[in-house]
């Protein structure tokens, strides 16, 4: 399997033996997230029924044999003890996991289309602009965390968080949904299993109540869903109650979360909805007759920290703010505020840009790193510090960049908001 060094090793040790690369996929076909069997490199696989026996009960191959230790290794019920870790900090660098995370979902409105394709979406902002703490909530989401879909007064399905939370459009299939949400929003990759035993929370509410969270709860203390809520954290004994409600079909769910949540953060899945995001927004650059031919070029050429914007962004950064290589020819002239969230003003703007070296750039632009307004190096809460120290990052100390100007101190901020991972805030 050949893994892109500039997007894999961000989540954990890069030397994994092949068999676990494919863990996931088979635990979550096991768990009936996936229709379509995996195929190991000598045989197919028949979906098993009733048990979860390999290849339908037949001998297993020595590929087989490998998988299934690596399986039971991570989702037994004898699963290693482990102190409950909220992801404050960065993935341990010795290679620990880190617990995963329960979350509730409520999805009246946009249900069908969410567990159907697969994903969460929510706005980054209340339509007043201001911030709404169940939508920071999908910044915090990470790979093998276990999410609650309610609606209709019932537990639907339960899902497997597959990536952190990106930036994407308000999916075309919401339709009329969501009419006042702004149209770029936060979105997570989740394997999703509609359930069969739908549990009703009102009908257990004598249970459940105390359970429920002190703030931010889902649920009312009659057992009423709150509409208010989109996404929000419940604690392992909350999230074990209902395993319990449910039965086997969320025990076959937990143990698919424990196998994923490492081979994940090995191989996320790709984003695809921002490239074709991107071309969008040039085609229509293309296409507005207010521009003439000279800016039309310029803001194209200023997607690939190319033309005017770089000889803008040269005049004012000499060199990589973090490893400080000075020749030209290293450097990518990068946005900080992404080209396809600026105006056509800001896309050429020098203020808007950092000369940076390619993994650097990579680090920023998929917001592992970012800097304060004074100059001090962030560094997200999920990245790797191994990782980071081999791709040329500090992490071991305070760092300080450098001064910034007060435009680019404005572009950071945006930054920080919208692009770094997990960057967790007081709520409220």
């Amino acid at each position: 399997m050949t893994t892109n060094t500039l997007s894999a090793p961000l989540y954990g040790d890069t030397e994994v033996a092949t068999p676990l690369e494919i863990v996931a996929p088979r635990a979550l076909y096991e768990a009936g997230f996936s229709t379509r069997p995996p195929k190991t490199r000598n045989q197919s696989f028949s979906r098993p029924s009733g048990v979860r026996l390999p290849c339908g009960g037949r001998r297993l191959t020595k590929t087989e044999e490998e998988e299934s230790i690596i399986i039971n290794r991570f989702a037994r019920s004898t699963y290693p003890k482990r102190k409950s870790v909220r992801r404050s900090g960065a993935t341990p660098p010795d290679g620990r996991i880190v617990a995963m995370r329960y979350w509730w979902v409520n999805q009246n409105q946009t249900y069908a289309q969410e567990i159907s394709g697969g994903y969460l979406w929510s706005p980054k902002r209340k339509a007043n602009g201001e911030r709404n703490a169940f939508y920071e909530s999908m910044r915090e989401i990470a790979p093998g965390d276990i999410v609650f879909s309610f609606r209709d007064t019932r537990v639907a399905a339960l899902g497997i968080a597959r990536s952190y939370c990106y930036e994407s459009p308000k999916p075309t299939e919401f339709g009329s949904v969501g009419g006042n949400w702004g149209a770029i929003g936060w979105k997570v990759e989740v394997a999703f299993r509609e359930l069969a035993n739908q549990v009703r929370p009102k009908d257990h509410i004598g249970e459940l109540r105390a359970l429920l969270p002190g703030k931010y709860s889902p649920l009312r203390p009659t057992g009423d869903g709150l509409q208010s809520v989109y996404l929000t954290e419940i604690s392992a004994t909350f999230a074990s109650a209902l395993y319990r409600l449910i039965g086997n079909e969320a025990n076959q769910v937990a143990d698919a979360g424990r196998v994923i949540e490492r081979p994940d953060r090995l191989s996320l899945p790709p984003e695809p909805t921002l490239e074709e995001w991107e071309r969008r927004i040039e085609s229509s650059i293309q296409a507005d007759r207010h521009l003439d031919e000279t800016e039309r070029r310029a803001l194209i050429l200023a997607r690939r920290g190319q033309g005017l914007f770089r000889a803008n962004v040269q005049s004012i950064e000499r060199a990589c703010r973090v490893t400080k290589v000075e020749r030209r020819e290293h450097l990518i002239a990068s946005h900080i505020k992404p080209w396809r969230d600026s105006a056509n003003d800001e896309r050429l703007s020098s203020e808007n840009g950092l000369l940076l070296t390619p993994t650097i750039d990579h680090l920023f632009d998929k917001g592992f790193i970012s800097f304060e307004g004074d100059g001090e190096l962030i560094v997200s809460p999920v990245a790797d510090r191994t990782s980071l120290h081999r791709m040329g990052v500090p992490v071991d100390q305070r760092v300080t960049v450098g001064a910034f100007s007060e435009g680019q101190r404005k572009f950071l901020d945006y930054h920080r908001d919208n692009i770094l991972r997990l960057w967790q805030r007081p709520r409220g």
